[in-house]
């Protein structure tokens, strides 16, 4: 399919988007294919997720370049391939790849014979691409009762019967796998089209597809449900321990508690977030499919959409109960540790302003200590230089160049060099420590 558009007289070209040709696709991803009444249908879906898809893709053009066939286009999501009077139809999903062969049908056989298990022989042509999801035998026949009647033939407990919503059809089914492990399906015709059938057929084991896919998420949320019930447990101790007041040691343990308690919510609820936005996906695609079909009663069966919602919702409300209260729970355990950290930083303030407290005392005391040194220190000195002032005016005095009495002059020196020394001291001190007097 071409993503250019041609203008004028053709020569010019308008640049298309990179993804105009994906887009334009996906419309014709999955088309329709018509199918003669009657027909035996077995529909295959692996889980393919990861790497296993590129082996699938590699593995389904080999079988087809093998037979000589139109391998699959790079890129292309879906295939279709005729092997004589049987059609194998690929296509390929986000995390799944199903199979779809299309069988002749003796239009005088009886319902379901001869059993799937023997007509399953061509998908051994290909290696199976990954763990089986979905088996379904399709049987689509003329309806003719009472030999096609599905009360004889499905489990009355769980059957499902309805018409589609012009009466051309009646599709019922009882969900249940057989002996040989596939879920049959009975679609009975009333006068349909090739194309209608087609339609009709594929829509219905869509259905049973998405279903199964769809509840893929229960035994996720079944699994993490004992987790969340003890971590929402012990949540509960925690922030009851939190309402009485507690030491420092005992909030830091209490912190470190809650902390692996969110690394542990946390980390099933990433590991589970893509299950549960799959299910509910599948969930809503299912329904989708079921509201396209138009389904009406038939005698007082329940339809498909009754059944499912039945026995299907539960399990829907579980896998978004159980999201909810990973979400849940996770916010009480940030709001429960945002509490007790800050309740952790006001005690370490507090320790830290008696520090500072006993820092200043400290510091207080030792200027003192420094102040009565410095007192000492200045006496000392003062002696020391009165006493070198002493020995240069006796000195002088001896020569007989001072007239005056030598006891005199340092008498008068001593208040001079302490009052001069104390002064320096002071100075000193004031310009390292300016606000202490």
């Amino acid at each position: 399919m071409t993503a250019e558009v041609q203008i004028g007289d053709g020569n010019v070209r308008l640049s298309p988007h990179p993804l105009r040709a994906v887009v334009l696709g996906e419309v014709h991803a999955r088309p329709f294919t018509a199918i003669t009444v009657p027909a035996r249908v077995l529909h295959f879906a692996f889980d393919t997720s990861g790497t296993r898809a590129a082996a699938d893709r590699a593995a389904m053009t080999s079988f087809c370049e093998s037979r000589g066939l139109q391998p699959p286009v790079a890129g292309e999501k879906h295939h279709r391939a005729k092997l004589g009077t049987t059609i194998v139809r690929w296509e390929q999903h986000s995390e799944f790849t199903t199979y779809t062969w299309e069988l002749p049908a003796d239009p005088e056989g009886a319902p379901f014979y001869p059993d799937a298990s023997s007509l399953a022989s061509p998908m051994q042509l290909l290696p199976q691409p990954g763990p089986l999801l979905v088996a379904i035998d399709l049987h689509l026949m003329t309806e003719d009762p009472p030999r096609t009647a599905p009360e004889r033939l499905f489990d009355r407990a769980s059957l499902a019967v309805a018409e589609n919503s012009d009466g051309m059809a009646v599709f019922a089914t009882d969900f249940q796998p057989g002996p040989s492990g596939f879920v049959r399906v009975l679609v009975l015709d009333r006068g349909m089209t090739p194309e209608r059938a087609g339609a009709l057929v594929q829509r219905v084991l869509e259905v049973e597809t998405y279903r199964t896919l769809a509840l893929l998420g229960l035994p996720e949320a079944q699994r993490l449900a004992p987790s969340i019930a003890a971590s929402e447990r012990r949540l509960a101790e925690v922030t009851a321990a939190m309402r009485k007041s507690g030491d420092l040691a005992m909030n830091n343990r209490m912190l470190e508690e809650l902390t692996e308690l969110a690394a542990d919510v946390e980390a099933g609820a990433a590991a589970s977030l893509y299950r549960f936005g799959a299910s509910r996906a599948y969930d809503e695609i299912m329904n989708g499919r079921l509201a396209t079909l138009g389904e009406r009663k038939v005698g007082g069966l329940p339809t498909w959409s009754s059944f499912l919602a039945r026995r299907m919702k539960p399990a829907m409300r579980t896998c978004a109960t159980t999201e909810a209260r990973q979400s849940d729970l996770s916010l009480k355990l940030a709001r429960a540790a945002n509490l007790l950290r800050t309740r952790v930083d006001v005690e370490l303030e507090h320790q830290n302003q008696e520090l500072l407290k006993s820092m200043n005392a400290r510091t207080r005391l030792q200027l003192r200590l420094q102040t009565t040194v410095e007192g000492l220190s200045t006496a000392a000195i003062t002696y020391y230089v009165v006493g070198l002032f002493g020995y240069m005016v006796k000195g002088a005095a001896e020569a007989g160049k001072l007239k005056v009495d030598p006891n005199l002059l340092i008498a008068l020196f001593v208040p001079i060099a302490a009052f001069s020394i104390w002064w320096t001291v002071r100075s000193i001190r004031k310009r390292h420590v300016p606000d202490v007097d």
